[in-house]
């Protein structure tokens, strides 16, 4: 039985170990669920001690529509436990029943779409793995946008992108989920029906696939043969080649010949251009030369003087 007071100390329900409540529909206990290290981030948080004091499964929906704008566990440097996984785990200690999750989830979720996510993450900690399937795969059709933070920062994310995490992950939002069976082993074992996509059979549509694919590939051919048909036709002239069915070679061989006298054009052009390019370096280095010697005819001539003039001034003395 439950209890009608509310203890004003919440760590009495992580220290009691779950010894007087009751196990979760899928056998866990619902204060161990979480790992020890979040549980105590949770508990010394300011949001669960301000905020989750005295709630019921009424207050959860106006803790929800007020303070939570993203989804996640664990955010910034300093590690502290979202709003959306305190209430989390607020559900984990009032266990609501599942008149209470199909209100979340239907009613409320259509409304107010974190509410439908928060209810989601309880049902796949809590539930049985053929309760979780048939619970939550109806909303992989749901397109609405989230906003995710984490460690690393900000981003975006979808409702349907996060029931397909919770349906194939082993850990969300700070979280090891337990790891659940299979779809496969659940059908097999007669738990679950086949699941029909919205989009139809996938057989089907990979049928209708692959018959377009060779309507295009038989259209491409159709085409490409009318193309060699006019192209023959245009080219004329294709005498004893023709009847014998080949019309395109006509067509060919001025295409190649037009190749070579592009080719023989660029060779000239590019042998010009080697031979003005060496014409002017020569002229260059024989301007350089020619600069030398006059130099050097210059640095002699004065040398020369110095020289004679010496040579006076001997004479003279």
């Amino acid at each position: 039985m439950r209890s009608d007071t509310h203890r004003a100390d919440e760590r009495s329900f992580l220290d009691e170990r779950g010894s007087s409540s009751t196990l979760a529909p899928n056998g866990l206990n619902p204060s161990t669920i979480m790992e020890k290290a979040v549980r105590e981030r949770i508990v010394d948080s300011y949001f669960w001690k301000e905020q989750c004091f005295g709630l019921n499964e009424a207050d959860i929906i106006d803790r929800v529509l007020s303070h939570v704008n993203f989804v996640g566990g664990i955010y910034s440097d300093s590690q502290k436990p979202s709003p959306f996984l305190c209430l989390a785990f607020k559900l984990l200690q009032l266990a609501p029943g599942d008149d209470v999750l199909e209100e979340y989830l239907e009613y409320g979720g259509e409304k107010f779409k974190y509410l439908r996510a928060l209810a989601c993450f309880y049902v796949r900690m809590t539930r049985k793995a053929e309760k979780v399937y048939g619970l939550l795969e109806k909303y992989l059709a749901d397109g609405r946008k989230l906003r995710k933070r984490g460690r690393l920062g900000t981003g975006l994310t979808y409702v349907d992108e996060f029931v397909d995490d919770l349906l194939t992950k082993d850990r969300v939002c700070a979280t090891s989920l337990w790891q659940m069976p299979k779809r496969e082993i659940l059908e097999d074992l007669d738990l679950l029906e086949p699941r029909v996509s919205p989009l139809g059979d996938i057989e089907d549509l990979l049928e209708e696939e692959d018959e377009e694919m060779r309507d295009a590939d038989r259209d491409a051919d159709e085409d490409d043969e009318a193309r060699e048909v006019r192209n023959g036709s245009s080219g004329g002239g294709g005498g004893e080649d023709e009847e014998e069915g080949e019309i395109g070679e006509p067509r060919r061989d001025r295409s190649r010949s037009r190749s070579d006298r592009y080719s023989d054009r660029d060779r000239r052009s590019s042998r010009e251009r080697r031979r003005s390019y060496s014409r002017s370096r020569s002229r260059s280095d024989g301007g350089r030369r020619r600069e030398g010697s006059d130099g050097s005819r210059s640095r002699s001539r004065s040398r020369s003087r110095s020289r004679s003039g010496r040579r006076q001034s001997n004479s003279r003395d």
